[in-house]
């Protein structure tokens, strides 16, 4: 029993007292493979129905998309959340609230869903009319839509689970977990669209069958006494000071998401009333590959929680600055190659969800525009991380909340109007450029406070 605890808090003390740029290796390459298996479902879904489906489709597929993310964001509420509650637990070896956490999420992950289905299929349509849809691409858009809604259980609770294997600092074993569910994803995407000519259903269902296995082998690792705590998968616990902490770490990564569905909306509407469906479907396509890109830093993102989590309880505030700083310069750097080949080529990554099809020099500016801020976005994604990771929720949530309210809606609503379509992607480019210098801003006043601490 003393060896396995040993072996079990091996983790804890490599991120404690190790070299960081040692433990951002071997806590982050796991987490940046799992975390592009992930975004490669999306990426997949999008070619299997631009290439076998058709243009229309693509399009309706684009418009629900973001609405299917809800239940990621979701998914994150919950296992950013109680991934945070538990880095902070096994830093201040608090063995009740980890005992505990497990069955807190599971009673969360129910109940959530419930709401959600009911919710969801009730509003379906106006919900898919409210992102622009009309014709076919609204009827595309519901069938995919419905379909992800029926399947959430999976794509809340699998995600939430990972989150919470992530925080152990355990990133090998979420992205083998992540990886299952891919290759699942991809089988059922082909035999659906491709074999049983399903079309947009299919890559749906596709997704929720990758999604299940996921859940699947959350649920196995958990009941396999691998975690390196006290995990009760199948309990349901509701502890009112864990559910609040949940709620207050994890809000930020549901704002971010709302957030985000709030910016498809107005982006969305102005392409669908100036614009045409290829301008829906090309937007929809570069959507898909920025957030592809983007996925190296979410799995650095996901590895810095622990880190800063573990190392905060412990009350090592320089290594959680130390920390920040390093992962934010490795999100970049792993990304750089990757934003230089898009940059450099557009065509022919676009050609991938538009087969045989000759791209106009305004397409290939505008995924150009688009993609241009990546390389400087980390550090607004290590933000996201690092103030649920030291229990301070609250600055995360308001950058997420002015973001899209104060300057996507505005922006998104008058620009296009005024200036045409182009506008849609030069004002994504102004905008970021000042939520960058505001976060640098925030940061920078919260390493002083704990410089002081």
């Amino acid at each position: 029993m003393k060896a396995k605890s040993n072996e079990k808090d091996k983790q804890k003390q490599m991120i404690l007292s190790e070299n960081l740029w040692k433990v951002m290796f071997r806590v982050s390459w796991p987490a940046v493979i799992a975390m592009v298996l992930y975004g490669l479902n999306s990426v997949f879904d999008a070619i299997f129905v631009g290439r076998f489906v058709g243009e229309t489709a693509l399009a309706g597929v684009s418009l629900a998309y973001p609405l299917s993310q809800i239940t990621l964001g979701l998914g994150s509420l919950i296992g950013v959340g109680g991934g945070s509650a538990l880095s902070i637990a096994l830093g201040a070896k608090a063995l009740e609230t980890q005992k505990k956490l497990l069955g807190n999420v599971n009673y969360l992950s129910i109940l959530i869903t419930v709401i959600y289905i009911i919710v969801g299929l009730f509003l379906a349509t106006p919900l898919v009319k409210a992102m622009g849809g009309i014709g076919d691409t609204l009827v595309i858009g519901e069938t995919y839509f419905k379909i992800t809604v029926l399947g959430s259980l999976f794509w809340i609770y699998g995600l939430a689970g990972n989150m919470i294997v992530r925080a152990e600092g355990k990133m090998k074993s979420a992205a083998v977990m992540m990886g299952l569910g891919l290759v699942v994803n991809i089988i059922a995407n082909y035999i659906l669209i491709v074999v049983m000519d399903m079309g947009v259903a299919g890559a749906a269902w596709g997704t929720n069958l990758g999604m299940l296995v996921y859940t699947i082998a959350g649920l196995f690792y958990f009941s396999s006494g691998k975690a390196s705590f006290e995990a009760h998968p199948f309990k349901i616990y509701r502890d009112k000071e864990i559910v609040k902490g949940i709620f207050s770490m994890g809000m930020p990564s549901l704002i971010m998401t709302v957030m985000t569905l709030v910016q498809a909306i107005v982006v969305f509407n102005a392409l669908s009333r100036y614009g045409t469906t290829y301008d829906l479907a090309l937007y929809g396509a570069i959507f898909r590959f920025f957030t592809l890109l983007l996925t190296p830093i979410f799995g650095l993102m996901r590895a810095l929680q622990p880190v800063i989590g573990i190392n905060y309880g412990a009350k090592n505030y320089f290594r959680v600055i130390r920390s920040f700083k390093i992962f934010a310069v490795a999100s970049t750097l792993i990304m750089l190659p990757f934003w230089g080949i898009t940059m450099v080529i557009p065509e022919a990554v676009l050609s991938l969800m538009f087969p045989n099809k000759i791209f106009d020099a305004a397409s290939l500016l505008y995924f150009r525009v688009f993609m241009a801020l990546l390389p400087i976005l980390p550090v607004i994604f290590m933000m996201m991380t690092f103030y649920p990771a030291i229990n301070k929720g609250k600055p995360a949530a308001i950058i997420g909340i002015a973001r899209q309210l104060i300057f996507y809606v505005p922006v998104m609503l008058i620009l296009p109007k005024l200036f045409g379509i182009q506008w849609v992607y030069y004002g994504t480019f102004l905008i970021d450029t000042v939520i960058t210098i505001w976060v640098l801003i925030l940061v920078k006043k919260e390493f002083n406070i704990l410089r002081s601490s």
